[in-house]
Protein backbone atom coordinates (compact mmCIF):
# COMPACT_ATOMS: atom_id res chain seq x y z
CA UNK A 1 0.00 0.00 0.00
CA UNK A 2 1.22 3.48 -1.12
CA UNK A 3 1.49 5.85 2.54
CA UNK A 4 3.96 8.38 1.19
CA UNK A 5 6.54 9.81 -1.87
CA UNK A 6 8.85 7.01 -2.59
CA UNK A 7 11.76 9.83 -2.33
CA UNK A 8 13.12 8.64 1.61
CA UNK A 9 14.00 12.49 1.71
CA UNK A 10 10.19 13.65 1.43
CA UNK A 11 7.27 12.79 3.47
CA UNK A 12 4.57 14.11 1.29
CA UNK A 13 1.83 11.72 1.77
CA UNK A 14 -0.01 9.94 -0.47
CA UNK A 15 -3.50 11.29 -1.20
CA UNK A 16 -4.58 11.31 -4.91
CA UNK A 17 -3.25 9.34 -7.91
CA UNK A 18 -3.91 12.61 -10.29
CA UNK A 19 -1.05 13.99 -7.82
CA UNK A 20 2.66 13.22 -8.78
CA UNK A 21 3.49 10.16 -10.77
CA UNK A 22 2.73 6.45 -9.87
CA UNK A 23 5.00 3.74 -10.95
CA UNK A 24 4.34 0.04 -11.12
CA UNK A 25 7.68 -2.55 -11.39
CA UNK A 26 8.47 -5.72 -11.95
CA UNK A 27 10.62 -6.71 -9.16
CA UNK A 28 13.42 -9.57 -8.44
CA UNK A 29 11.57 -12.42 -7.81
CA UNK A 30 14.30 -15.35 -7.80
CA UNK A 31 13.43 -16.93 -4.74
CA UNK A 32 9.84 -17.48 -5.54
CA UNK A 33 8.65 -20.13 -7.91
CA UNK A 34 5.45 -21.92 -8.61
CA UNK A 35 5.28 -25.06 -9.75
CA UNK A 36 3.42 -25.99 -12.79
CA UNK A 37 2.14 -29.05 -14.71
CA UNK A 38 2.79 -32.48 -13.59
CA UNK A 39 5.34 -33.50 -10.69
CA UNK A 40 8.75 -32.76 -11.57
CA UNK A 41 7.87 -30.40 -14.24
CA UNK A 42 10.14 -26.90 -14.10
CA UNK A 43 9.31 -24.09 -11.90
CA UNK A 44 8.23 -21.39 -13.33
CA UNK A 45 9.62 -17.81 -11.66
CA UNK A 46 6.62 -15.46 -10.06
CA UNK A 47 6.27 -12.26 -11.31
CA UNK A 48 5.67 -9.68 -8.04
CA UNK A 49 4.58 -6.23 -9.22
CA UNK A 50 5.64 -3.46 -6.68
CA UNK A 51 3.71 0.19 -6.62
CA UNK A 52 5.53 3.60 -6.09
CA UNK A 53 4.60 6.89 -6.40
CA UNK A 54 6.37 10.26 -6.45
CA UNK A 55 4.85 13.40 -5.62
CA UNK A 56 4.31 16.28 -7.67
CA UNK A 57 7.66 17.83 -6.23
CA UNK A 58 10.07 15.29 -6.29
CA UNK A 59 8.62 13.60 -10.05
CA UNK A 60 9.77 16.63 -11.68
CA UNK A 61 13.39 15.87 -11.02
CA UNK A 62 13.93 12.20 -10.46
CA UNK A 63 12.04 8.82 -11.15
CA UNK A 64 11.95 5.46 -9.95
CA UNK A 65 14.56 2.57 -11.40
CA UNK A 66 15.23 -0.94 -10.42
CA UNK A 67 18.76 -2.54 -10.37
CA UNK A 68 18.94 -6.02 -10.09
CA UNK A 69 21.81 -5.62 -7.64
CA UNK A 70 20.22 -2.81 -5.80
CA UNK A 71 16.62 -3.06 -5.96
CA UNK A 72 14.41 -0.23 -6.31
CA UNK A 73 16.08 3.19 -5.82
CA UNK A 74 14.85 7.03 -6.75
CA UNK A 75 17.79 8.47 -9.28
CA UNK A 76 17.76 12.02 -11.14
CA UNK A 77 15.97 12.16 -14.43
CA UNK A 78 18.96 13.53 -16.38
CA UNK A 79 21.06 10.66 -14.97
CA UNK A 80 18.27 7.93 -16.29
CA UNK A 81 18.22 9.45 -19.80
CA UNK A 82 22.35 9.59 -19.92
CA UNK A 83 22.00 5.63 -18.88
CA UNK A 84 19.20 5.03 -21.93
Amino acid sequence: MLSKCANPDCSTPFLYLHQGKLFRIEVDAKRDRVKLGPVGSEKKPVRRMEYFWLCDSCSSHLTVAYEQDVGVATVPLLSYRAAS
